[in-house]
């Protein structure tokens, strides 16, 4: 089943009253982009560049662990950049429709899926110095539909070149706050892409608009926190190896104080010691102030998951 184009698709204005205002994202730090309807897409100037992309995803009744529902298969790929983005890319309208143009470029990275006007499902207008409108459409398949397109991406052309496979994005939220979808979105993404990503579970119902806020949010916290805890082990690591320097100086002091000629030459070295110990500690925590590495993050146990309301 097609998506409900959200869009006014393309054809005259009304000849009277105003447009009902384009739907946006909503989402607390997500920078909003400019949407604008397939019209007026199409009658932007030739200076314009028009890039077409596409989300495919199905009803998933799957059981996460047995008991935490994924609710839909939505998929992703892996670009040969390293970044997450969806299937498309651009499309020459000198020589292309819009959708003639997008179904080109899947047959070359998924080999087996068409798509029309009736997926149509936004336009955007993105930010940067480069003069480019983002379409973006959404087909609903069935799950064994979907599956078919992932195992027919593996022999596509474009396989193990342009785009490195297929991925599945993850709608539910572990019980850390972060495993799930908050920790897909911490990756990094081309372009639109995770604007577009947040923007479709939205308009389609798929992932409540709270949860997606809260998913958001989580990407912001987790670097902080994992500085706090480094800064604190650091700390105590540096501090205890700075007292044991210490007591040992002391002890030789008190030897030395019973030879008058060494107590003036051990008071020295304590206070030598003191300055390096301090010193030291300044040290660990100017280099806790670089950001923390992936091996925090890998190495923590992760919990059972829950599902996002």
């Amino acid at each position: 089943m097609a998506a409900v184009g959200t869009m006014a698709a393309m054809g005259p204005l009304p000849a009277m009253g105003a447009l009902p205002p384009l739907p946006t994202l909503g989402v607390p730090g997500v920078p909003e982009l400019k949407p604008l309807t397939r019209y007026e897409a199409m009658r932007l100037g030739p200076g314009w560049s028009h890039s077409c992309h596409a989300m495919l995803y199905a009803p998933n009744p799957g059981m996460l662990f047995g008991r935490i529902p994924l609710r839909y298969a939505v998929l992703m790929q892996m670009r040969f950049d390293g970044l997450l983005g969806f299937p498309g890319g651009f499309v020459d309208r000198r020589y292309w429709s819009l959708e003639d143009g997008l179904n080109r470029v899947l047959g070359l990275g998924l080999g087996c899926v068409r798509l029309t006007e009736a997926d149509y499902l936004c336009s955007h207008l993105t930010e940067g110095p480069h003069r480019v409108v983002a379409h973006f459409y959404a087909r609903q398949l069935t799950l064994e539909e979907l599956h078919t397109i992932e195992i027919s991406a593996v022999h596509s052309r474009d396989h193990g070149m342009e785009v490195m496979g297929m991925v599945r994005v993850p709608l539910y939220t572990q019980k850390d706050r972060m495993g799930g979808l908050p920790n897909f979105l911490a990756n990094s993404f081309v372009g639109t892409a995770k604007f577009q990503l947040l923007f479709a579970l939205k308009i389609l119902n798929m992932v409540p608009e709270e949860k997606l806020a809260e998913a958001v949010a989580a990407t912001q916290k987790p670097k902080k926190a994992a500085i706090d805890h480094a800064g604190g082990a650091a700390g105590h690591l540096h501090g205890h190896k700075a007292g044991n320097e210490l007591g040992k100086a002391g002890n030789e002091l008190a030897e030395r104080a019973e030879h008058p000629g060494m107590a003036q030459a051990g008071a020295e070295q304590l206070a030598g010691l003191e300055g390096q110990a301090l010193a030291e500690q300044l040290a660990g925590a100017e280099a806790l102030e670089q950001p923390a590495g992936l091996g925090a993050d890998a190495v923590a146990e992760q919990p059972l998951a829950e599902a996002m309301e």
